[in-house]
């Protein structure tokens, strides 16, 4: 494939969090824009913290999350979508499946 028709760039290895809880791979598309394409699995109830704002598209499965700070946990579930704004942290909890995302930054 000529380089000028490369629409998205696939980084091979996988980023592996959690001790394997939440894996994913990174996407960089032709106009910049990068996202994470990946999965949390059953069970999980992780923290994560955010450089640049976020958006999770769920595309399967659902979760539950909360910013830090905040007591009242949200639903987000397949076809939903929440943001997360730059340098925050949050919680995200995947019940008895797993929680497919897609990771839209910046």
């Amino acid at each position: 494939m000529h380089p000028s028709t490369i629409q998205a760039q696939v980084t091979p290895r996988a980023n592996v969090y959690f001790d394997g809880r939440c894996v994913s791979h990174d996407l960089q598309l032709a106009d910049g824009s990068r996202k994470s394409v990946g999965v949390i699995l059953a069970g999980s109830e992780l923290t994560f913290n955010t450089g640049s704002p976020e958006i999770m598209e769920g595309v399967g499965g659902s979760c539950e999350w909360r910013l830090k700070g905040a007591e009242a946990w949200l639903s987000s579930g397949d076809g939903q979508q929440f943001s997360v704004p730059a340098n925050a942290s949050f919680d995200i909890r995947v019940g008895a499946e797993p929680y497919h995302y897609i990771c839209h930054f910046g």
